[in-house]
């Protein structure tokens, strides 16, 4: 089980990385029940953590384009542009 202080520590790419990972697990269908019940809770954890993380990170570009005085600096971001590898 993954703590609250262990998912404040971790990375957007941390967190998905261990999300990839449950994933394939979870897909396998070799985990037992309770394994795969532990291992859904935990990612059900990332992708809230991960989510988290790309509003933050989708806030700070926002405020980068809109600029101090609220006027959009620099025209869009196209969807291409803004994402994050």
């Amino acid at each position: 089980m993954i703590s609250p202080q262990d998912l404040e520590g971790m990375s957007f790419e941390q967190a998905l990385q261990r999300l990839e990972q449950i994933v394939g697990e979870l897909e396998s269908g070799k985990a037992e029940l309770e394994r795969s019940i532990e291992i859904y809770e935990d990612g059900a954890a990332l992708k809230a953590h991960c989510e988290k993380k790309l509003e933050a990170a989708r806030l700070k570009v926002e405020k980068i384009v809109l600029g101090q005085g609220g006027a959009a600096q620099g025209g869009a971001i196209s969807a291409e542009a803004a994402e994050f590898n």
